[in-house]
């Protein structure tokens, strides 16, 4: 889990191209939502040990935000890279503002299984062999 988060937020930081498997998306929001509650937690802690309850719940919220901030883009980045996976473009990522079906939509189509083999963009990252032919035009059989 931590290795798709670093990849992801370190080696993809704000990359629109490609393709991620659903592991890498999933592992990243999983990462995500352990991570942005536990700065919750401590930081509120923290704040309350300090203030009092309700300016440590206020502290807890303003990390909360700033680390929400700070991620915006891998997040957007590896889901437009899971829409790719399933030949979708990035910007069908706004069918989630259609009310109540348009979540449900996108949810549908980032646990669907990715496209087999190349698509418009990019190799299979399921199907090493499609990377070899790519990197060394190598005839695999």
């Amino acid at each position: 889990m931590i290795e798709y988060y670093k990849k992801v937020v370190f080696e993809n930081y704000a990359n629109f191209k490609g393709r991620a498997r659903r592991s890498e998306y999933w592992y990243y929001t999983l990462a995500q939502f352990v991570i942005m509650i536990s700065i919750f937690i401590v930081a509120s802690i923290i704040g309350a040990v300090f203030a009092d309850a309700f300016t440590g719940l206020f502290v807890g919220y303003f990390v909360f935000v700033l680390y929400s901030l700070a991620t915006i883009l891998p997040t957007l980045g590896v889901v437009v890279r899971r829409l790719h996976d399933v030949g979708k473009s990035g910007w069908f990522y706004f069918v989630s503002l259609i009310p109540l079906v348009g979540g449900i939509w996108l949810l549908v189509l980032l646990v669907t299984d990715g496209d087999y083999g190349s698509n418009q963009y990019g190799h299979d990252p399921k199907n090493i062999a499609d990377e070899i032919k790519e990197i060394g035009n190598v005839e695999l059989h």
